[in-house]
C-alpha cells in the first residue's frame, strides 16, 4: 500500500505591484516591488509638456480613504513607493502643481550628491554673510539672524528620539487627514521622502532653490538627525514628521538657523526673528515650511 506524499502549505506571496503603476520606476526595474493595499480610483501624472514623457506620480482622483496612507506607509520597502498626502494651490479645481503637471523631474540633482553642510553653509552666507551700505538695514538684518552673525554656526546636533520615526509620521498622517480631509494620495518612486520629491521634479523652493535635489538633500540630513519624514506637499509647502524635535532653546536655535538658511519665508514673512522662531521649535514634532 502506497503512502501518499505529505501536503505541503505554501505561503503565498504578495500581490505583484499593480501594472498601472509600473511605469513610475522610471530608471529602476518594477519587477521585484509588491503592493497589498487596494488603492482607490487614480491616474498616473507626467512631468511638464516636452520632458521625458514617462510618468512621475500616481495621485488619487479623490480624497485620500482613511488609513490608507499608512498602510502604504508600511509597504514602502516592498513597493518601492513612497506615499504622499498631496495638497493643491488654493483648492484650486486642477489641482495644482499635481494635476496640471508642473513638476520639473529633468532639472533635479539627485539627493545622494548633496552635501547638507556646505549648502546650509551657501544658503546662511546668502542671506546673513553680505554687509548692507545703509547701516540701519544691515542693523535690521542682523537683528534677524541674532544670536548668530554672518558666520554659519553650524549644523544643529542630532536630536533625542521621543518616539519611533516610522509610527510618528503614520500618527501625523492620520491628524493631519482629521484637519485637511480634502487632501489626495500621491505614490511616488522613492526610497524615502526626500528623494521622492526630487523624482518627481516638485518644485516648491524654486524662488530660493530651484534644484529639489539640493533641497532633498538637507532633507535627509534631517531625517538622520531629527527623525524627520516627507508625509504631505502642497504647491510650496511641506510638512514634515519629526521624532527626535530640539529639547530646549540652545537646540532649537541651531535648527531654526537651518531653517533659515533652507526655508527664508518660514521666518522672515512669519514671526521676523530667529530667537523668536526657536521658541515654536522646542519639542515640535511637525515642522511645516512655507516658501513664498
Amino acid at each position: 500500500m502506497s503512502v501518499p506524499p505529505p501536503s505541503v502549505t505554501r505561503m503565498t506571496d504578495s500581490p505583484p505591484l499593480p501594472a498601472e503603476l509600473r511605469p513610475l520606476f522610471r530608471r529602476v526595474a518594477a519587477g521585484h516591488h509588491a503592493l497589498n493595499s487596494s488603492l482607490p480610483a487614480g491616474r498616473l501624472v507626467g512631468a511638464e509638456e516636452g520632458s521625458d514623457p514617462r510618468p512621475v506620480l500616481w495621485m488619487s482622483e479623490g480624497p485620500a480613504p482613511v488609513g490608507l496612507w499608512e498602510a502604504l506607509h508600511r509597504e514602502r520597502r516592498t513597493s518601492g513607493l513612497w506615499p504622499l498626502l498631496l495638497a493643491p494651490l488654493r483648492d484650486e479645481p486642477d489641482f495644482r502643481p499635481w494635476g496640471s503637471q508642473e513638476l520639473f523631474p529633468d532639472q533635479m540633482s539627485s539627493p545622494d550628491s548633496q552635501d547638507a553642510p556646505d549648502l546650509l553653509r551657501q544658503w546662511w552666507e546668502g542671506i546673513a554673510g553680505w554687509e548692507d551700505e545703509d547701516p540701519e538695514e544691515e542693523a535690521e538684518r542682523r537683528a534677524i539672524t541674532a544670536p548668530f552673525g554672518p558666520s554659519w554656526p553650524g549644523l544643529a546636533p542630532a536630536g533625542a528620539l521621543t518616539r519611533s520615526p516610522d509610527e510618528h509620521a503614520r500618527a501625523c498622517a492620520a491628524a493631519l487627514l482629521q484637519v485637511r480631509p480634502a487632501l489626495r494620495i500621491g505614490l511616488v518612486a522613492g526610497t524615502d521622502g526626500a528623494a521622492a520629491l526630487a523624482s518627481c521634479g516638485w518644485s516648491g523652493p524654486l524662488n530660493h532653490e530651484n534644484d529639489m535635489g539640493r533641497v532633498a538633500g538637507v532633507l535627509r540630513s534631517w531625517e538622520q538627525r531629527f527623525g524627520a519624514q516627507v508625509v504631505a506637499v502642497g504647491f510650496d509647502t511641506l510638512d514634515l514628521s519629526v521624532a527626535a524635535p530640539p529639547a530646549n532653546l540652545d537646540e532649537a536655535l541651531l535648527v531654526a538657523a537651518e531653517h533659515l538658511a533652507l526655508c527664508p519665508d518660514n521666518i522672515l514673512q512669519g514671526v521676523g526673528t530667529l530667537s523668536a522662531y526657536a521658541e515654536h521649535l522646542v519639542d515640535a514634532d511637525v515642522w511645516t515650511l512655507w516658501w513664498d
